[in-house]
């Protein structure tokens, strides 16, 4: 190469990926695939929280980038697009639904084409099939789509004298002189129609209506004046494929459907509570009421690891992920790993700690097989037998603030045990403002309590829920704490397990929503009952 020769860089590569309406379980196997080789994300705004939770986290990739909805956005799209893979970047292009059926990105394959620069195609979901399939409205047979935003008189009138079931792809604001241009084509006044805004997600909503009065019902219900201006709307037309809507709503029916949910804890230890509650068309939303640090006097659990490597126990018990992840920390200070657990009988209680020590490359040799607590540990450990147990002692590392019973428990059983404060337990800073008025002015529709600190903490950091949030309490001490706070238990779990007390707010819900559809009432959310609610979240 001569000294004057310039590198030119290798082409990138443009993935065009569909994230379907918006619910982030119906990206396709491909489309996660493709975000996780992203050096480059270039997203709409409606999907970017959809498709940023794939892409890598590493700090080289990838750019995430939310376009801002202007008029000039679909060119900034497509100029970050070609400047990516012209740097030899692998680009993705998120859009919602399908990209096969947007104009904006048609027009950049193009010129990805045209620039010689590779790129391939991950449909998604489209829009007007998706939304109708969660809103319960089965669109088979005769159909026709058509774009509300874009479609002529000629294609009005046409539409109007179809028999067919039309899907509108719009605005909401324009449903109704559309129905008004139906009804001037020839469609009779009478024809049912469904409206969906929010598809697949929990914040969707659907008005059942006539052409001729769906007007009238989207002012009754004041979902003009609350809507974003341009806010996506399906419209489904036609008798056929709204006959059994009923019957067929399976989303918004579901028992906490729209549900804000506030959790008490770190995202970390609600991860499988959380997906629990959106199971249920629940909101959750988790707020730290602790904090974890270490120890005030380090000694005692740099004693206890290193009679751990010495073989001063036969046992080490974890009651949480914060105790594994305090061993793990002290092990990677000495420079050793999970090696050093061999020949020693490990116990776990709870899914997520057992996780955490997989996680470490260490498997319990004992987990409770009934209740996933110090007494259900209890209830499965062996009794100190001197001919088949050459070592007496158990390793303990738990909270400062802990309960007794476990080490009570294990003497009784004829254990030695050395009770180690691994990590200490504060309370959390107070969470946003938004979140403390949302907590007091009856924004959450539920909280679920899993232990009486849960309670004192979150009353401590952001004040009392409001009277019409639904207290939930997994257990009597808890529920019992929470009274002495002034607050109304309405949900108790039927066993001790966070999935039993989310289980047990789901059944509330279902036979809350059970009650006012017999009686003719709305579906209601628990906060919408608070005075002003229904003016401040729509007007």
């Amino acid at each position: 190469m001569s000294p004057t020769a310039t590198h030119k860089p290798a082409a990138g590569h443009v993935t065009f990926l569909g994230a379907g309406p918006g619910d982030p379980g119906l990206l396709t196997l491909r489309a996660v695939e493709a975000l996780a080789d992203a050096d480059v994300l270039v997203a709409d705004p409606r999907v970017l929280d959809v498709v940023r939770r794939h892409a890598p986290a590493a700090t080289e990739a990838p750019e995430l980038t939310a376009l801002d909805g202007t008029s000039g956005a679909a060119a900034h799209a497509s100029k970050l697009v070609m400047a990516s893979a012209s740097n030899g970047k692998r680009v993705v292009r998120a859009v919602a639904g399908d990209p096969g059926l947007d104009g904006g990105a048609a027009e950049e394959m193009l010129a990805c084409a045209k620039a010689g620069i590779p790129f391939e195609v991950v449909p998604g979901i489209a829009n007007a099939v998706g939304v109708p399939a969660y809103a319960g409205v089965p669109i088979g047979g005769d159909v026709r789509f058509l774009d509300g935003t874009t479609a002529d008189a000629r294609c009005w009138a046409e539409a109007g004298a179809s028999d067919a079931t039309l899907v509108v792809s719009t605005t909401l604001e324009a449903v109704a002189g559309h129905a008004a241009e139906l009804i001037a084509a020839g469609r009779k006044p009478d024809t049912l129609l469904t409206v969906t805004v929010a598809g697949t997600t929990t914040r969707q909503r659907t008005w059942t209506a006539t052409l001729a009065t769906i007007a009238a019902e989207l002012k009754a219900t004041k979902a003009l004046p609350a809507a974003e201006p341009g806010q996506a709307a399906i419209a489904v037309v036609g008798e056929r494929a709204l006959a059994d809507r009923d019957h067929l709503s399976w989303f918004e029916t579901k028992p906490l459907f729209g549900w804000r949910v506030l959790v008490p804890r770190t995202k970390e230890q609600a991860a499988s509570l959380s997906d629990q509650l959106r199971s249920y068309g629940a909101v959750p939303h988790e707020v730290p009421t602790i904090a974890v640090e270490p120890p005030r006097t380090p000694q005692q659990m740099e004693r206890a690891v290193k009679g751990l490597v010495t073989g001063r126990y036969e046992w080490i018990a974890f009651t949480s992920v914060n105790a594994v992840k305090a061993v793990r920390e002290k092990f990677e200070e000495y420079g050793l790993d999970a090696r050093a657990f061999a020949g020693i009988k490990v116990a776990a209680v709870g899914e997520q700690t057992a996780k955490a020590l997989v996680d470490f490359g260490v498997k319990p040799d004992l987990v409770p097989s009934g209740e996933q607590s110090a007494a259900g540990l209890l209830e499965d450990w062996p009794p100190y037998d001197p001919v088949f147990d050459p070592i007496d002692r158990v390793f303990l590392p738990r909270a400062d603030i802990a309960t007794e019973t476990l080490v009570a428990g294990l003497i009784e059983l004829g254990w030695e045990v050395d009770d180690v404060t691994a990590y200490r337990t504060v309370r959390a800073s107070p969470p946003p403002a938004e979140t403390r008025e949302a907590i007091k002015g009856g924004g959450f529709d539920a909280v679920l309590f899993t232990s009486s600190s849960t309670v004192r903490n979150l009353v401590g950091i952001a004040g009392k829920p409001h009277n019409v949030t639904v207290i939930a309490c997994i257990g009597p001490a808890t529920a019992k704490t929470a009274e002495e706070h002034g607050l109304r238990v309405d949900v108790m779990a039927p066993e001790p397990s966070v999935h039993a007390l989310a289980e047990a707010l789901a059944d509330f819900g279902r036979a809350r929503r059970a009650a006012a559809v017999e009686a003719g009432d709305p579906v209601t959310r628990p906060s919408e009952r608070r005075p002003g609610a229904r003016r401040r979240a729509r007007g």
